[in-house]
């Protein structure tokens, strides 16, 4: 019997949202009731169980999952200090293993460690021995680093964005896991760091540029000799040393072949990589175009508060210029603010009240708009999410409605990378003028395919595409499009278990 560890740990951050994240973010689980969460979800845990399940002689040893109900700030020092102490504990107590299996992110940073991902696989590669091979699984969003790089025998990573193989990523994982205990396969991994940052609609791998590389990277994956491919865009707004771009080939003991391909792959990149970014419009364009369409549904997009990507959630911006442009539509949106809520539960539904809307949160970008407005539902937050079947939880949850306008509002930042806030709170996109989509990309059926206008909104927050206004001080320079005339002489680093 192989014994296998399955572990999990999973956030992204953005270190310029001023809100520090805590463990509170998290949902926590351990041992059966871990794997139970995960069974029937399209997500990496559960597509590697079904792998699992597919061999009779292996046995599984659930260990740990801590993952972020949503993304949010730097996660405090001492909460990162009691989830590592917790992880490692359990790896430690699950004894003697054949393999193990880490699903992450790539994206986590807390104030006293920058890598956390890596700092959790040096400690499990002491407790487990250098010997017992370690797959990972990783978001294409992930920050690579040189640590997870080492201790990790193999990675695998997602091979589209918006992300919908979360499921097929894990099944990938754990058949490679499979194939290394079976000695079919010894990893050789060739890692090409690109000095880039990129964020825009060229993203998207069914439509964009960056499909064709990771069309590239997932046939070498299923070719000859190949075990995994892919690229790495990294999260632009986790302000961490290890920050960049990067491509990725690992295959089955050729470090030659690895390496040019890999080389390859960083080259196509870097030549498309200002195509690569998101043309942006001003907020005050975005209003007078909004009001300009005539009939349809105007999408603003408002990426710069993504909370799926680290952001506070608690912007108004949008909603605040098109109240003062006077825009008369229907206008749809969601937004954070704990005491909105708290001031339609005490008031109930019905109710008509004065409260102010934003700027909860980040308040160095956002000033509260006071608004009157009556209260149309309250809930308690949680609501099925369309893309993967979970439970999000928003915490207490109030709609309300200002003039026209409808606002979804969360006492806490959940995910908004599709319509699931809204549907689950009697809210149907398509019958409003305008929708604020608090997300650089979701599926397009979700909105754009039905939309008459898609306008990438300049509007600040701290997820913003316009990736030189965050203001960046810790990722090493110069790098792209932060620093003029960067230079990049592209060199593989091989990695190979012994």
């Amino acid at each position: 019997m192989f014994r296998i560890l399955v572990a999990e740990c999973k956030q992204e951050v953005s270190s310029f949202n001023p809100v520090p994240s805590s463990l509170a973010d998290f949902e926590i689980l351990w041992g059966s009731a871990f794997l139970d969460y995960h069974r029937g979800l399209n997500s990496e845990v559960a597509g590697a169980l079904d792998v699992f399940a597919s061999r009779p002689d292996v046995e599984l040893v659930p260990a740990y999952s801590a993952r972020s109900i949503t993304s949010g700030g730097t996660l405090g020092a001492e909460d990162f200090t009691q989830l590592a102490a917790e992880f490692l504990a359990l790896v430690q107590a699950a004894g003697p293993v054949d393999a193990l299996y880490f699903s992450l992110h790539g994206a986590m940073s807390a104030e006293n460690e920058s890598d956390p991902e890596g700092y959790l696989l040096a400690e499990s590669r002491k407790i487990v021995g250098e010997q017992i091979p370690i797959v990972i699984s990783l978001d294409l969003h992930g920050i690579l680093t040189d640590r997870m790089l080492t201790h990790s025998d193999a990675v695998v990573v997602y091979h589209t964005y918006p992300h919908i193989d979360f499921a097929s990523t894990g099944e990938r994982a754990a058949r490679l896991l499979l194939r290394i205990l079976d000695g079919e396969a010894r990893p050789v991994t060739a890692v090409v760091p690109i000095p880039a940052l990129v964020r825009g609609n060229e993203l998207i791998t069914a439509t964009g540029l960056f499909g064709q590389m990771v069309g590239y990277a997932k046939a070498l994956e299923e070719g000859p000799g190949g075990l995994s491919g892919g690229m790495f865009i990294g999260n632009p707004f986790t302000d961490v040393p290890e920050l960049r771009s990067n491509s990725l080939v690992v295959l089955n003991g050729d470090a030659e072949r690895a390496k040019r391909e890999a080389l390859k792959l960083a080259e196509d990149f870097w030549a498309v990589r200002a195509q690569l970014h998101q043309p942006l419009i001003s907020l005050a364009e975005a209003v007078e175009r909004t009001i300009a369409n005539p009939s349809g549904t105007t999408i603003l997009t408002d990426a710069a508060d993504a909370t799926s990507s680290g952001a506070s959630g608690d912007s108004n911006a949008i909603l605040a210029a098109l109240i003062q442009r006077g825009y008369t539509g229907k206008l749809l949106a969601p937004i954070v603010d704990p005491s909105a809520v708290a001031d339609a539960n005490k008031a109930g539904v019905g109710a008509t009240i004065r409260t102010t809307l934003g700027g909860a949160m980040d308040r160095a970008r956002f000033q509260p708009l006071p608004v009157t407005a009556q209260v149309r539902m309250l809930s308690d937050g949680d609501f099925v999410s369309e893309s993967n079947g979970a439970i999000w939880q928003g915490g207490p949850t109030t709609v309300l409605q200002v003039g026209r306008h409808i606002l979804v509002v969360t006492s806490r930042p959940v995910s908004l990378f599709d319509r699931s806030l809204f549907l689950g709170h009697g809210q149907d996109p398509t019958r409003f003028d305008a929708v604020v989509v608090k997300s650089p990309h979701c599926q397009p059926h979700f909105f754009n395919t039905w939309a008459a206008q898609t306008l990438h909104v300049d509007a600040p927050g701290s997820t913003s595409a316009n990736l030189p206004y965050l203001g960046h001080t810790v990722c090493a320079r110069p790098i792209f499009p932060l620093d003029g005339d960067v230079a990049f002489a592209p060199q593989a680093k091989i990695y190979q278990r012994k």
